[in-house]
């Protein structure tokens, strides 16, 4: 698909643009997205165009899914910007409504999905995957896509949107696309806009740390006692607080203390005034014969 990029304000106007789209004989792909882009929300337009979809990104700063202390007011906007690298991407539509069209009223329904939500993010981030999946049950029932796609860097948050489509019975299939890092393993985020040139150095360990936490999970170490290593290096390097450090099954995120299925290596931790996530597979014994 390519072209000029449309752009949607409304529901309404959204609605009608995927229809015309529909009526063309194109499938929907979405991408959501809250701006700031950069090349890893460009890698959803990507994939979305690779399976033959005509690719919708939305750009929504969405307020409930931030706390009373965090940055919504700080985060990162440039909407031009935005706008000319997603119709550079080939993104077929944009849908950049404000918060009054997404919430017109005060909410009374929330969605929320539990267990998923109990760890990892979930404590040092209340009530965020609520909002997290209340926004994107609205996009995908205001789109109602063949598919979306999400980047894997978000991993707890892929898992949750994954559970409440099935749970929910919603057709689209949810796609996990590969976290895009820079030069030096640094997962792209929009918030490494916050770090200075110190902290910005140093933050490839974050990565580097869950590289050797998922290796020495992988050839049999205690998961508690790798993770606890693996923290140390984070605070050597200048990371402080550490949320967490942790390695999950990669389907439940529950904890595991050996590693004899499919998981995944994950931790947050502050740098500056960033806020760092990043996450690498783990593969179980089995799978490396």
């Amino acid at each position: 698909m390519s072209g000029r990029l449309g752009v949607e304000r409304t529901v309404a106007g959204l609605r009608r643009r995927i229809a015309e789209l529909r009526a063309k004989g194109l499938s929907i792909g979405l991408a959501p997205t809250m701006g700031a882009l950069h090349a890893g929300h460009v890698s959803l337009v990507d994939a979305g165009r690779a399976r033959g979809d005509a690719v919708v990104a939305t750009i929504f700063v969405n307020p409930t899914q931030f706390g009373p202390n965090e940055d919504f007011a700080a985060y990162p906007r440039d909407e031009a910007a935005d706008f000319a690298l997603l119709e550079k991407s080939g993104a077929a539509l944009v849908f950049a409504p404000d918060v009054r069209e997404m919430y017109p009223e005060p909410g009374l329904t929330t969605v929320h999905v539990a267990e998923l939500t109990s760890g990892l993010c979930g404590p040092f981030r209340p009530g965020h995957f609520d909002g997290v999946a209340t926004v994107v049950t609205k996009l995908f029932l205001a789109s109602l896509p063949d598919r979306a796609y999400f980047g894997e860097k978000d991993y707890q948050q892929l898992q949750v949107v994954r559970r409440l489509a099935r749970d929910l019975n919603l057709p689209i299939e949810v796609v996990g696309c590969p976290t895009v890092r820079e030069s030096d393993g640094l997962a792209m985020s929009s918030r490494n806009r916050y770090l200075n040139p110190a902290e910005r150095a140093a933050a490839p360990a974050m990565h580097c740390s869950l590289i050797a936490l998922a290796e020495a999970v992988s050839a049999g170490a205690d998961c508690r006692t790798a993770e606890v290593e693996a923290r140390a290096t984070l605070l050597t390097a200048g990371f402080g607080p550490v949320d967490y450090v942790a390695v999950v099954d990669a389907e439940s995120l529950a904890p595991v203390d050996r590693v004899t299925r499919p998981s995944r290596a994950l931790a947050a931790a502050r740098l500056g005034k960033a806020r760092l996530i990043d996450n690498v597979a783990v593969a179980a014994a089995a799978s490396r014969r």
